[in-house]
């Protein structure tokens, strides 16, 4: 999939009042981080960044705590989804902006906000300017996401360790198991939006905004993170694409006779019954910079034309 076009116009892009203690979060376990890492602490201390690297266990949400409570101003997050996830969660509870730092595998959350996902470096911009507007977040039942919620097939593929190493092997390998006919069934009861009692679907996402999706493709994309909805889409991928439904809505329900495994943000989880969904409409401040190739249009353009 193509990078979206600039969301940035050259009248919305504005330097920001120097931040006084402007902090990046760096999470080496990622997949990005591994080719950026030196140079994105590097970076941020030529930039006047504080990089600070979330090394062995380290807790990354206690980590952004622990530098919002000594004062940082800014915040940021390079990382996966996940790690996006748990740090824009304290940005919104102190209020302070946030900066999304294309350093993961796919980085959903960053293609949403039109950042550029092949320049994490360029990214760091964001702290002194480029646009800040404020997005949608969504939450399970009190744990904050960016992107999405996946059950049944792809909450339960999620969970193998060799997941994260290798997704689509991981995917193809396990599908037999997970949709043949000795599959056990996803036990997960909700209403459809006409208020209809379901079971027995073998994909059940619940996303941060309504997303654009083919079922049969690798990712989707949404068209905005500030429409206040949960995107609900279900349905069933054996014997044929049947029976997909997609829908918006405020807050959603899911049900289950046991723990549910969910893939939130693309990472595994286990979570107790009833899962309550909820959007938190327009919660995260976000700084995006303006991407290089548009300021290099930009530049190119109000140079001067030369005579042959």
């Amino acid at each position: 999939m193509s990078e979206p076009r600039e969301a940035l116009s050259a009248t919305l892009t504005r330097t920001f009042p120097r931040p006084h203690d402007p902090v990046l979060i760096v999470n080496p376990k990622s997949g990005g981080v591994r080719r950026h890492h030196r140079d994105l602490v590097a970076r941020c201390r030529d930039k006047g960044i504080e990089p600070v690297v979330a090394e062995g266990s380290h807790d990354i949400a206690a980590l952004a705590e622990a530098v919002v409570s000594r004062g940082a101003d800014v915040i940021g997050m390079a990382g996966g989804d996940g790690s996006q996830a748990a740090v824009a969660t304290v940005a919104v509870k102190n209020d302070i902006p946030f900066v999304c730092i294309p350093a993961g595998t796919r980085n959903h959350f960053a293609l949403d906000l039109g950042v550029d996902r092949k320049d994490p470096i360029g990214a760091l911009t964001a702290f002194f300017s480029g646009t800040e507007r404020r997005v949608d977040l969504a939450r399970v039942n009190g744990r904050v996401f960016v992107n999405n919620a996946s059950m049944g097939l792809y909450g339960k593929i999620v969970q193998s360790r060799q997941y994260h190493d290798a997704k689509l092997r991981t995917v193809i390998e396990n599908l037999p198991d997970f949709i043949g006919p000795g599959a056990e069934p996803y036990d997960l009861r909700f209403d459809d939006p006409d208020g209809f009692p379901c079971t027995g679907a073998q994909v059940l996402l619940v996303s941060n905004n309504r997303y654009e999706i083919d079922p049969l493709g690798t990712q989707g994309t949404r068209g905005g993170l500030d429409r206040g909805t949960l995107g609900v889409v279900v349905g069933q991928i054996a014997p044929l694409l049947q029976g997909w439904k997609e829908w918006t809505t405020p807050t959603f329900r899911v049900d289950s006779g046991s723990a549910i495994l969910v893939g939130l943000d693309g990472e595994a989880v286990s979570l107790d019954p009833p899962l309550l969904f909820e959007t938190l409409p327009k919660a995260l401040r976000i700084r995006v910079a303006v991407r290089r190739r548009a300021l290099e249009r930009r530049r190119d353009n109000a140079l001067p034309a030369t005579r042959a």
